[in-house]
């Protein structure tokens, strides 16, 4: 089966979380991978809705980060800052909002750049 650069990204996240913040425990969000029929049927039957984050990152002190990760090159907002129109793209952005509202850091984070951005600022003092 061939490897995705969606899923490549979520290897180089994990691998960075785990050598620079040891102690730090996160989950990915299973949604984002390859599955058979029928592992996919069963994880749409207990799933709230489409959209969760991909990445849920614990911070020792407190707060949880929630990560949307795409690819470097895949773009969630126009040039003009407005969502794009994609249907997926539109649920990801409402968990998110949703995440925010609620207190909790939530983000898209495209490539891995902006993703250590994102866990650098959530875990460093």
């Amino acid at each position: 089966m061939r490897e995705s650069k969606e899923y490549n990204l979520y290897q180089a996240v994990a691998t960075y979380l785990r050598l620079q913040f040891p102690k730090v425990r996160f989950h990915y969000d299973y949604a984002g991978l390859a599955h058979t029929k029928a592992q996919a049927g069963q994880y749409k039957a207990i799933q709230h809705s489409k959209g969760f984050p991909d990445l849920m990152i614990f911070n020792p002190k407190g707060g949880i980060l929630f990560l949307e990760l795409k690819a470097e090159g895949n773009n969630v907002f126009k040039k003009n800052g407005e969502l794009i129109s994609d249907e997926h793209v539109i649920e990801q952005a409402t968990w998110l909002a949703d995440l925010q509202q609620a207190g909790y850091g939530a983000y898209f984070a495209v490539g891995f750049d902006q993703a250590r951005s994102f866990i650098d600022n959530f875990l460093k003092p």
